[in-house]
């Protein structure tokens, strides 16, 4: 017999990574989402539902009446939850439904500034800078209460920068993705870095990411653990652009401001956040845990190669050149009040 998963989402960039492994490796795979983006693959089960805002008697009896009388999902995983009433739902929906259940909490909640570079899952939880990661916190801390109180089958997963063929990984970017950033060193104008680009970042390809998750998936030594999924590779924000640009084939027009600046004049962008709460500040993932519940596993990605697979794919696929007038106007204001 399959064993059966349940994915809350299940079409993002993490998650539609995962269901594709997990379909490959055998798994029968629903995904419960409001229908609105399905699966680009033969093997899911759709369960059409809007979890955030129907009733938790309405989601449990439509989830039941695909799952069959008196069988439980092997694994349960909420890949769109945020905040502390979605997992709370969750836990009501699920406790008793499921051998396994997956948080994708977020790394960007491990302590900033961090003490060390060398990230472990013992480094403490704290962010002074961005609600969404003191909101990640307050999921774990309410799942991990529950796991104590009545052993509900938790496994929290922390992901970093993971990207995928749609969107190149960036530091400071608009609201609509990464092609505006793309489109301005093709006509030469500068791009902005935060900082001085030295600063160690650590980037996982979406197919690395599944790779482990889905040797977690039913892993009985992931019961009431929390970890990182990342690369072991470091590079500096500098390289990242470098490779972007190299990939286009065009000379890198690189301007640094600093992350606090951003932060000043972001207007309608959250640099407080997802800069000095974050992509700032050097960090080193030590993935020992990670290696420990699943030893075969090693990111087989390079950056410079997923970079380069990312942009050839957005510059082969107009669908994914959505253009930013609002930020370039933005880029351009920055660039300007740096050279003064």
């Amino acid at each position: 017999m399959n064993m059966k998963a349940l994915f809350i989402g299940g079409t993002g960039t993490i998650s539609s990574a995962i269901s594709r492994l997990a379909v490959r490796s055998g798994w029968e795979l629903f995904h419960l989402n409001r229908g609105n983006r399905k699966a680009e693959f033969d093997g899911v089960t759709q369960i059409e539902c809007d979890i955030r805002n129907e009733d938790e008697g309405s989601v449990r009896k439509k989830i039941e009446n695909v799952l069959g009388k008196n069988e439980l999902f092997d694994v349960a995983a909420d890949f769109i939850g945020f905040v502390p009433d979605h997992v709370k739902k969750d836990f009501n929906i699920f406790n008793g439904l499921c051998r396994q259940y997956f948080f994708i909490s977020s790394a960007s909640a491990y302590q900033k500034p961090p003490s060390s570079c060398v990230i472990t899952e013992s480094t403490p939880l704290a962010n002074p800078f961005w609600q969404y990661s003191r909101d990640k916190i307050a999921c774990e801390e309410f799942l991990v209460s529950k796991y104590r109180e009545c052993g509900f089958p938790i496994t929290i997963i922390r992901p970093s920068h993971t990207y995928d063929e749609r969107n190149v990984p960036l530091g400071v970017h608009g609201k609509n993705g990464s092609f505006q950033v793309l489109k301005r060193m093709i006509e030469g104008k500068p791009v902005i870095i935060h900082g001085d680009g030295t600063s160690l970042w650590t980037l996982t390809h979406n197919s690395d990411f599944a790779a482990a998750f889905v040797r977690l998936m039913g892993n009985i030594h992931a019961i009431g653990e929390a970890l990182h999924i990342t690369s072991d590779e470091s590079v500096t924000w500098n390289q990242i652009y470098k490779i972007i640009a190299d990939a286009i084939n065009v000379e890198l027009k690189a301007v640094h401001i600093a992350s606090e600046t951003l932060d000043k004049n972001g207007g309608l962008y959250d640099f407080r956040g997802s800069l000095i709460g974050d992509k700032a500040n050097s960090v080193i993932f030590d993935n020992t845990k990670l290696k420990r519940l699943v030893p075969e596993f090693c990111a087989k990605v390079r950056v410079d190669e997923g970079i380069k697979m990312t942009v050839n794919n957005i510059l082969s696929n107009p669908e994914l050149q959505r253009e930013d007038t609002e930020f370039d106007t933005w880029c351009d204001k920055m660039t300007d009040v740096s050279k003064k």
